[in-house]
């Protein structure tokens, strides 16, 4: 299996190199013990009064009829190449504070450091996660009943990244492109926004 090593500008770690969002995945199961460990790293992500506003609700190839179900609160672009992953989830989270029923303006930045965190482990583990906005929240709320305060965001495909050959048209040519990233001059700014660090 080719991996798309980043070609960065600055050294950074080998994980954050080598991690990328493959549309094709292999056909090979996530063992239980890789799974939880996902999930234990997504546990220790850093949050907002350590409010830990994440959840996830998971399904596995395994269980086909909670696989179905969980794929079905994907949009239909996404439920094309994502079938193919043994491993579905969904990324929710409680918009209020536990603490004080207050509104949590860092629930959906604490939800991506955990998911960032679970994106790492796996790709420590030889495994690959694509993210995806493309959900269905109102579908997800009804199917799995998630309640007030809460919202489904993000879902998750979790699994082995198969050669780009494996996915379908017409993600097979995104899997095959270079990845590519803004320069730090068009995001790190020192002195007024807009204006570039001198460091960058």
């Amino acid at each position: 299996m080719s991996v798309k090593i980043a070609s960065t500008n600055h050294p950074v770690h080998a994980l954050v190199a080598s991690r990328f969002s493959p549309y094709a995945f292999a056909d090979r199961e996530v063992t239980r013990e890789d799974l939880v460990s996902l999930f234990e790293a997504a546990r220790w992500a850093p949050s907002s009064y350590n409010e830990q506003p994440w959840s996830y609700i998971v399904a596995t190839r395994e269980d086909g009829k909670e696989y179905e179900r969980l794929l079905s609160c994907l949009v239909d672009p996404n439920q094309a190449w994502a079938k193919a992953a043994p491993v579905l989830a969904l990324g929710v989270a409680r918009t209020r504070f536990v603490r004080n029923d207050k509104p949590n303006a860092a629930a959906l930045h604490d939800l991506g450091a955990a998911s960032a965190h679970l994106t790492f482990e796996a790709s420590a583990r030889g495994l690959a996660v694509h993210q995806m906005i493309g959900i269905l929240p109102d579908r997800a709320r009804e199917v799995y009943s998630i309640p007030d305060h809460s919202e489904a965001l993000t879902g998750l495909a979790i699994g082995y990244a198969a050669e780009p050959a494996n996915a379908p048209d017409p993600y097979r040519e995104r899997d095959e492109t270079p990845r590519q990233r803004k320069a730090l001059t068009e995001f790190v700014f020192s002195g007024s926004y807009g204006k570039a660090n001198t460091f960058a």
